[in-house]
Parts: C-alpha cells; structure tokens; sequence
C-alpha cells in the first residue's frame, strides 16, 4: 500500500459530516427570475417578477412570487432586529496643547 495517500474516512463520519452540511442549508432562500433566456446577474432586469424557492434538504420548493427586485431582497434579506441600545463610546482623553498634527494625549492625574 502506499504511503503517500491519506486514510481513508469512515463511512459514519463522512455521513455524519454531510448530514450536518445539509441540514445547515436547509430552509435558505433563492430568487429565480421568471423571464425567457439565460438567467443573468439580478441587476440586469429589476422590474422583471421572480420566483422565490426554499431549498428543503433534497430539492428547491416554490414558496412565492415576488413582483420584482426590490420585493425579493426584502423577503430573502429581512431587515435585522434593532438592537436594544448602541455601545457606550469610549472616553478618550483630551489633546495636549498645541495645533501639531501629531499632539500627545495630555497626562492623566499627574502620570508621566
């Protein structure tokens, strides 16, 4: 046998791997615009109406219509929920004087 190939993986973690894959992808969202000829780049006919699929671990399912561009990028990139309050800012120190562009930060308490 030789030594420069890898073991083989076993059957149950590949399957275990490939399972975990789908089922991460279930449930997301595409958009197939519902025009004659090759399916282009989104941008290309905006007013153009698209199908929306849902992907169920086996096959892409019809969900809806959506009437063009701007209705399918609010039904597969919902707004995210607000957050409840922003961060609190930092509390820099004031400048040193001097209108020098590379001012040093002023001294805290009497530290050097």
């Amino acid at each position: 046998m030789n030594n420069d190939q890898p073991e083989p993986e076993p059957l149950g973690e590949w399957l275990a791997r490939r399972e975990a894959r789908r089922e991460s992808s279930r449930g997301r969202l595409r958009a197939v615009p519902l025009t004659s000829g090759p399916h282009r780049g989104a941008h290309v006919d905006p007013a153009a109406p698209r199908a929306i699929q849902r992907w169920d671990g086996d096959s892409w399912v019809p969900v809806t219509v959506a009437a063009n561009l701007a209705e399918t990028k609010k039904l597969i990139y919902p707004a995210p929920p607000p957050t409840a309050a922003p961060a609190p800012s930092w509390d820099r120190p004031a400048l040193g004087p001097g209108t020098g562009r590379h001012r040093r930060t002023a001294p805290r308490d009497g530290a050097s």
